[in-house]
């Protein structure tokens, strides 16, 4: 191993090393060759004949007297998560696909001849937690009812050892019962993540009888453990049901084959895009460079699909869909990852409000063919509410214009709301009064941010509470009360309409929490967007939000050419003045590729991660990124080595 995080753990894997050459020694017998003991030391194949979770699915609903009766014969492989030897015999909890399954090793029946029984009982008590393990045997009760596979001989694979040591785990896992709980530590190495986290943990159990067959036969000093049944990967999240990781990364692969199959069903080709861009379009915001050495030419990873997907509808594929991976060099937050995954699709000869249809048909099916109904328990990420859980229907759906939703999610502090038509026509006026107002609200609170609840009586939580909750609101006011200012500080300068968007984010977004559209952009936002005729400063643009996020962003396609280059020149010039997530450069290619017809054209980008986020009730987006983007790692400098020891001993213990 080329780094170890602590002296232990090196001691450990030297530890392991020793028992690992042993294993092989029993395994091949005293007069191997170093070929055949290394063949031992890490087999190449292991005949299983079914997997555990089909295996459990197989028993589960039988008797003991009916598989005593007519036993199932199987070889399996697992992970040793639970294990626990005493006198002659011993249990293990195994872990297969997410799926665990208890096996039972006696010394009498696990060998064929007195030596070969002594050999592989020998190996059983030398496996640790985490090692790779291959059984063969037949299914049987205990008397507790726990389904176990009894290690023996078996007809369908004659004369083959019945406990197979496949790998060994050279390092101590996390503690089995507790978990990897660690959020930093499962992010970093998913790997454990997944070990420890993806089927129901073994919980310790009193000592019990080990088997349902004749006492003659059964060893008084084992103990069973009994591994939980498996918890479904369907299994609708709560905030009491425990954390299985695997289950979120097997839904979020079944939301993208509902995707396809949503798509494919309804004419829409799936193509593939460039990720490598020499212009860095079809979004606003920060590309991560790169440089081709052969052309000596830079180059940006793709932020968006979205200009090489409409020349495909130039070119006359008129229904085309892409799941991208895209990469935005901005910061990371329990909604962001530099790197993520998104659904972009185009239609001609549709507008913006057939996308909103098609979206809320398309979010309602995926959520039926994931979760099996549109309800979805959720933990807010952000917002005064943030952690509450909540109960989202992803068949219920409003739409908002976002002046719409302005006016009414306008806080009660920034006085009286405006009208449609003020917010529309007077909209310097309207920021004006309501910071006043803030202002005003803020002077009826005594200084200071803090509050002492010593002053209150020990027995009055109602006061204390009411007490925390007056001086949230302050804290929350003045912050409304900043930003709002800086917006309109910002909107005298430039004087574009891209006010409205920043008081939507302030005032608004938290506070959509069950499925809202909310459209008519700015066009100072939406650079890509067709203008509304009737209104030449807003667009035909729409995003939908859940749980008090985006998830997609949708409009008309502007297929003008003339205003197209207009507006990627306004773009440069925002660019110039220092907005950094502004375009950089014209795309004169795709300028052209409108010359040559676009056909009227909707077009919508959907964060999966964001949605997988809603369908699983994680709380942040690393929870559904099987690798994301981590700070590089520190040492903890002040924990001591005796505590890292007692941390991995943990690992190491079968109780």
């Amino acid at each position: 191993m080329p780094q170890f995080d602590s002296n232990f753990e090196e001691k450990l894997f030297a530890e392991r090393q020793e028992k690992l050459a042993r294993i092989a020694a029993l395994a091949t017998g005293p007069d191997a060759t170093p070929a055949q003991l290394q063949a031992a030391r890490y087999p190449n194949s292991f005949p299983f004949t079914i997997n555990v979770p089909d295996l459990r699915a197989a028993g589960d609903p039988k008797t003991g007297e009916e598989l005593e009766a007519s036993p199932i014969p199987a070889a399996i492989t697992g992970r040793v998560m639970a294990h626990r030897s005493q006198g002659k015999a011993g249990f293990a909890v195994l872990q297969q696909n997410g799926t665990r399954l208890q096996i039972y090793v006696r010394k009498d029946d696990v060998g064929s001849s007195p030596e070969q029984a002594q050999a592989l009982f020998d190996l059983y008590k030398l496996l640790d937690l985490g090692d790779i393990v291959g059984v063969r045997g037949t299914l049987m009760r205990t008397r507790t009812g726990e389904l176990t596979l009894h290690a023996r001989a078996i007809d369908i694979q004659p004369g083959q050892p019945a406990l197979v040591l496949l790998t060994k785990s050279m390092l101590a896992l996390p503690d089995k019962y507790s978990g990897l709980e660690d959020i930093e530590t499962r992010y970093r190495r998913r790997y454990v993540d997944l070990i420890m986290n993806s089927g129901a943990q073994a919980k310790p159990a009193p000592s019990a009888d080990v088997s349902s067959r004749p006492e003659s036969e059964q060893s008084a000093d084992a103990v069973e453990r009994p591994a939980s049944p498996p918890t479904p990967d369907t299994q609708q999240p709560t905030p009491d049901t425990e954390l299985n990781v695997r289950a979120t990364f097997v839904k979020r692969a079944a939301v993208l084959r509902a995707i396809r199959t949503f798509f494919d069903a309804r004419g829409y080709l799936e193509v593939e895009t460039p990720m490598l861009h020499p212009v860095a379009g079809g979004a606003t915001a920060r590309p991560f460079t790169t440089h081709h050495n052969a052309l000596d030419m830079p180059l940006y990873l793709r932020i968006a699909p979205e200009l090489y997907l409409k020349r495909l509808v130039v070119g006359g594929l008129d229904r085309v869909y892409e799941i991208n991976r895209n990469f935005r060099n901005e910061g990371v937050s329990p909604r962001h990852n530099p790197e993520f995954t998104m659904l972009e699709f185009y239609q001609a000869y549709a507008n913006y409000h057939d996308l909103m249809d098609l979206t809320q048909e398309l979010i309602t099916d995926v959520s039926k063919e994931v979760n099996g109904t549109t309800i979805a328990k959720f933990p807010l990420p952000q917002g005064p509410r943030a952690g509450e859980w909540v109960e989202i229907d992803l068949a219920n759906w409003q739409k908002l214009s976002m002046r719409e939703a302005i006016i009414k999610f306008w806080p009660a502090s920034a006085g009286t709301p405006p009208t449609l038509e003020s917010i529309t026509t007077q909209l310097d006026h309207c920021l004006h009064n309501a910071s006043k107002s803030m202002e005003a609200y803020l002077e009826n609170f005594s200084e200071g941010d803090q509050y002492d609840e010593a002053q209150l009586v020990a027995d009055d939580p109602e006061a204390l509470q009411s007490l925390r909750e007056v001086f949230e609101l302050r804290r929350r006011t003045r912050e409304l009360q900043r930003s709002l200012k800086q917006i309109f500080d910002k909107h005298l300068r430039d004087g574009s309409n891209k006010a409205y968007s920043d008081i939507f984010e302030l005032f608004a977004e938290e506070h959509l929490i069950q499925p809202t559209i909310i459209y008519d952009f700015p066009l100072a936002v939406s650079p890509l967007s067709k203008v509304k005729p009737d209104e030449p400063e807003w667009t035909e643009r729409f995003e939908f939000y859940i749980g008090g996020f985006e998830v997609g962003n949708a409009f008309s396609e502007l297929n003008d050419p003339v205003d197209q280059e207009g507006r990627f020149n306004d773009q440069l010039a925002q660019k110039a003045a220092g907005d950094d997530e502004a375009m950089g450069e014209m795309d004169s290619d795709y300028v052209r590729a409108l010359g040559y017809g676009l056909p009227p054209t909707a077009g919508e980008g959907i964060g999966i991660d964001r949605l997988t986020m809603i369908l699983t009730g994680s709380r942040s987006i690393r929870d559904v990124i099987l690798f994301p983007l981590m700070r590089p790692e520190k040492k903890d400098a002040e924990k001591s080595e005796l505590e890292k020891e007692s941390d991995a001993s943990h690992g190491e213990s079968a109780e």
